[in-house]
C-alpha cells in the first residue's frame, strides 16, 4: 500500500519527508537496517544475523507497495533514510479490526519528534481503515520505546518471559501493548 508523501516539520525545525520506500531505495534501506540493528539491542535482528539479500529486500519493498494490507513509511532526510515504520492490517473478517505497528530510527535522529510523527501517521491510517485496535511488542528494557508508545496511548497488556535471548545469552521478556481506537 502506498503512502502519500508529506513533509513534516520536526521539533528542531528541520524538515523530514515521509514517503513510501521504492525499489530504488533497496541499497539505502539495507544500509539503514544494518545501521539500526547495530545501534540497539531492542530489535529482533542484530548485527550477528544475516542481512536480507538485495533481491530479497527489493522484493519485500515491492510487495509492501502492492499489498492492500501493509504500509511502510520511510523518513527521508535529504535522500538519507533516517527511519521507517510500518503497519500490517489483519485481512480476515474476525480480526480485521486489528493492526500491528513497528518502528526503527537511526540513533543520530533520536529526540527530534520523528517517532511521534510516524506513529501519528500510522494511527491516522488505521482510523481511515476502520481499525479499532493497534498492537505492538517491545523487548524488556527498551525504555525509550516504551515512553513513546505510552505517550501515543498504548498500554501494556501482557508479557512473554524469556521471549528474547540476547547474544550474550541473557533473557528478556517481550512486552505486548495495545491502543484502543474506539
Amino acid at each position: 500500500m502506498k503512502y502519500e508523501a508529506k513533509t513534516v516539520t520536526l521539533k528542531d525545525g528541520s524538515a523530514a519527508l515521509f514517503r513510501s520506500p521504492t525499489p530504488e531505495d533497496t541499497a539505502a534501506f539495507l544500509d539503514f537496517f544494518n545501521a539500526v540493528r547495530a545501534e540497539t539491542d531492542f530489535l529482533l535482528s542484530g548485527p550477528q544475523d544475516p542481512l536480507p539479500t538485495f533481491e530479497g529486500e527489493r522484493a519485500w519493498i515491492e510487495s509492501s507497495l502492492n499489498s492492500p494490507d501493509q504500509m511502510m513509511i520511510v523518513c527521508d532526510m535529504g535522500g538519507y533514510i533516517a527511519g521507517n515504520c510500518s503497519i500490517a492490517f489483519k485481512p480476515n473478517t474476525k480480526d480485521r479490526h486489528r493492526a500491528a505497528l513497528a518502528i526503527g530510527l537511526r540513533r543520530e535522529y533520536w529526540d527530534r519528534g520523528i517517532g511521534t510523527a510516524m506513529f501519528t501517521e500510522l494511527i491516522a491510517a488505521a482510523r481511515e481503515r476502520g481499525v479499532t485496535q493497534l498492537e505492538l511488542d517491545y523487548i524488556q528494557g527498551n525504555d525509550r520505546g516504551r515512553a513513546l508508545y505510552e505517550k501515543m496511548g498504548f498500554r501494556a497488556w501482557g508479557e512473554l518471559p524469556n521471549g528474547v535471548r540476547q547474544p550474550d545469552g541473557s533473557a528478556r521478556s517481550l512486552i505486548f501493548m495495545r491502543l484502543a481506537l474506539d
